[in-house]
């Protein structure tokens, strides 16, 4: 029986050690589910680029009004001078504007300029392969093979006429298919043989 005593004294003890630990503070109301917890305001290390949308707009393509001469055959037919009649293309600002001017002869008169009777004299060349343009001097490369059959008028007279309205090309001188020409180094315009009259 002492024994057993002994063992509940023991236990109350530890029963009331226990309790004396744990403290309720009953003035304070604890925190409901309700209520929000204080927010971490961000730093800028932690801040977050908002994303930004770029727009591009298309732009308008700037153009360029260029001067293209063709060969008028009634005037020509009528032996009444000049055989050159100017009409105009566009061609995107910031072209090459003598080489734009001849690629625009090469590709020919529209349907209804055609119609009012201006050609395009090729005597067999069908492109410019290269323009160099340095000292005043216009150096044109064709294209295509010459057949100008001995004939007084030929492309020459239109090539020369569409460079002459560029103030920098004082003299032209034209090559052949197989890059001739009768007097490559002097200081005046000059062709090739086969385009002599």
């Amino acid at each position: 029986m002492k024994h057993t005593f002994g063992i509940l004294t023991v236990i109350t003890l530890a029963l009331t050690l226990m309790a004396c630990s744990i403290s309720v503070n009953l003035f304070e109301p604890t925190p409901t589910p309700t209520e929000s917890l204080p927010m971490i305001e961000p730093t800028a290390a932690f801040a977050v680029a908002a994303p930004t949308v770029e727009i591009i707009l298309p732009t308008a393509v700037s153009e360029e009004i260029i001067t293209v001469y063709f060969m008028d055959e009634n005037r020509f037919v009528a032996a009444v001078e000049p055989y050159e009649v100017a009409v105009t293309r566009t061609v995107p600002a910031g072209s090459d504007l003598p080489r734009a001017v001849l690629d625009a002869y090469f590709a020919g008169p529209t349907l209804m300029e055609y119609t009012q009777g201006l050609r395009l004299v090729s005597s067999g060349f069908t492109h410019v392969r290269r323009l160099e343009i340095e000292n005043g001097i216009a150096r044109v490369y064709l294209g295509g093979v010459c057949a100008n059959n001995g004939a007084a008028y030929s492309v020459a007279n239109l090539i020369m006429k569409n460079l002459s309205q560029f103030p920098e090309i004082q003299y032209v001188k034209i090559y052949d298919e197989n890059d001739s020409n009768l007097d490559p180094d002097s200081m005046s315009s000059s062709l090739p043989y086969c385009l002599e009259p």
